[in-house]
């Protein structure tokens, strides 16, 4: 009998570079090619699954931010209203912890394009967002674990890798189609690299070579279904911040990637005096014990315990999708 948990906990991270993906990562589990293609349909529909794609290392293609605003709650639907019709905002939150009470991820081609993004809101919303860009990476594991015995897919990187992110890629026109074809995630067809070759208008060995560099490189994080969270059993979405020191910040940050349930680990950038916290966390947990449990661990992470914290969870989700890139696209 199929243990779907197996099939997802194998295929979040490397689905095939193949002519035919789906066939090849259905045999693993006696699956047929139709077969394969038919749950994922279902899931797709659903709502468990969000796509079959990449998942793109921060600011390795394009420019990207988390961004806060302060909202009174008899605006937030309104306001919620503005930031989702961006086509550049790819994910909104409403948090409680803390004033700063809507928060959203913003993405565009450039930096300089990114800033004309939060302007136009702040002009729209008559509040300047606090933009809170990323300077450091730690740990970044969104594939979630699934079965009972919950225990991690992967151990956080290594120190060094944790210290140097992917380079930079020079991205042509072709790179730019190709990346902005994938936002959609992977056609549910038997040949999807197929279509999404005709899409860039590169060939097909092109295409899969393309993403094997991107893979092999880091520039893509992961490849594979992204799975959404709640209907998978993970409804605690929690974000904690601490203010350390600039010189302590990074050897704490390595720390507290190892900590069971933390699937993101950050430094970002300061807004003083608005904003003083540079150190973030994000915790996906199952229950309210799982979450309380890891909140225990962090006492016991060095550097942590005197430091100036707040913890915000997630109270709705508005908006989850990929970062788009496609409106900044030349037509091909």
């Amino acid at each position: 009998m199929l243990d779907e948990n197996d099939l997802y906990n194998r295929i979040q991270d490397d689905f095939p570079l193949h002519t035919r993906p789906y066939q090849t990562a259905g045999e693993a589990f006696d699956l047929s090619e139709r077969a394969m293609l038919s749950l994922l349909a279902r899931d797709v529909g659903n709502g468990r699954i969000s796509r079959i794609g990449a998942v793109f290392a921060p600011n390795t293609i394009g420019a990207s931010t988390v961004a806060a605003l302060s909202i009174p709650l008899a605006r937030i639907d309104r306001v919620v209203e503005r930031i989702n019709s961006d086509p550049d905002i790819s994910q909104s939150h409403a948090r409680e912890g803390h004033r700063y009470n809507l928060w959203f991820v913003a993405g565009a081609r450039d930096r300089t394009t990114l800033d004309g993004v939060l302007s136009r809101l702040a002009m729209d919303i008559g509040q300047r967002p606090i933009d809170l860009p990323l300077e450091r990476e730690y740990r970044t594991d969104l594939g979630l674990p699934l079965g009972v015995t919950r225990s991690p897919r992967r151990a956080p990187q290594q120190p060094l890798q944790m210290l140097n992110a992917p380079l930079r890629p020079d991205l042509d026109e072709a790179d730019w189609r190709l990346a902005a074809a994938l936002e959609s995630g992977l056609a549910l067809t038997p040949q999807p690299y197929h279509a999404l070759a005709r899409r860039t208008g590169l060939a097909l060995s092109e295409t899969l070579a393309r993403l094997a560099r991107w893979r092999s490189a880091g520039v893509i994080r992961r490849f594979g279904a992204i799975l959404r969270h709640r209907p998978f059993g993970y409804t605690h979405n929690v974000m904690c911040v601490w203010n350390v020191p600039d010189a302590r910040v990074d050897a704490v940050g390595l720390r507290l990637a190892h900590v069971p349930h933390v699937t993101m680990c950050f430094r970002r950038t300061r807004r003083l005096p608005a904003w003083q916290y540079n150190l973030f966390a994000m915790i996906h947990a199952r229950s309210a014990n799982e979450l309380h449990t890891t909140l225990a661990r962090f006492d016991a992470v060095g550097g942590l315990a005197d430091a100036p914290c707040a913890v915000l969870q997630a109270s709705q989700c508005y908006k989850q999708r990929g970062t788009r890139f496609g409106g900044a696209m030349p037509e091909f």
